[in-house]
């Protein structure tokens, strides 16, 4: 499948903002991993005092490996567990996908700490963009769109909002069903890019339900959507904090 790019965000617990603060890139066949801090950890760090992992003491290093780094590979399921085909098509993923792919699907969530995984979104030659994450926030949905969420079926259409007025943050991606409940919300990392897709159309930035997974799975992977556009001339992941700290 050849080099993907993979970005490492962590969450403040007291602020509950979000930050990009790494970047992986690998090539599963050539054996090749590279993870580097990124403008994200630098502010970060400035703002709300992020401390760098063991794994990666050095802000301004640049970590290569022939395997996956531990930080990476212990947040995915091992290929011997027997629930393992299970795991991987809760993440709408094939049997044989490699731990990059996986990783990039599931997100790397652990209790331990407020790591998340996500892949960079590709942009194609005509502007346009395919992504998929999951939901966040639908806890705190209210009951009714709660009980909606719990009747979506796969490949059940979706709108995709702009919310201005969210406490949490200045700005917020509403995701929303088709009869208006909302539902929860785009990932804060992902924020400015897709607000820029709804704004370059306003009802091309259109999502859909991929996979709904029972409440006996980890709540952050309830429910897996996709969601596509169109960036125009806007380049996405390209700001500072996107950027690695080395060359």
């Amino acid at each position: 499948m050849g080099a993907r790019t993979l970005f490492l965000a962590w969450q403040d617990n007291k602020s509950r903002q979000w930050f990009p603060v790494g970047r992986l890139d690998a090539d599963v066949q050539r054996s090749e991993f590279r993870f580097r801090y990124t403008g994200g950890a630098a502010r970060a760090q400035k703002e709300v005092g992020f401390g760098l992992t063991a794994d990666f003491p050095g802000l301004r290093d640049d970590y290569r490996a022939g395997e996956l780094f531990p930080l990476f590979r212990n947040r995915i399921m091992t290929r011997g567990r027997p629930d393992f085909a299970d795991y991987v098509a809760s993440l709408d993923l094939r049997v044989e996908a490699d731990p990059v792919e996986i990783l990039a699907a599931d997100g790397g969530h652990r209790v331990t700490d407020t790591f998340e995984v996500f892949p960079k979104i590709e942009k194609g030659a005509d502007g346009g963009f395919l992504c998929r994450f999951f939901l966040h926030g639908w806890r705190y949905a209210n009951g009714e769109a709660q009980k909606r969420l719990d009747r979506l079926v796969p490949y059940e259409g979706l709108h995709v909002a702009l919310e201005l007025t969210n406490d949490a943050a200045p700005l917020a991606v509403q995701i929303q069903t088709r009869d208006y409940h909302m539902i929860g919300w785009a990932p804060r990392y992902l924020v400015r890019d897709l607000m820029m897709a709804v704004a370059e159309g306003p009802g091309t930035c259109t999502a859909q339900v991929i996979r709904l997974n029972p409440l006996e799975a980890p709540s952050r992977q309830r429910l897996l959507i996709q969601m596509k556009g169109n960036w125009g001339s806007h380049e996405p992941m390209t700001d500072q904090d996107f950027e690695p700290l080395v060359g």
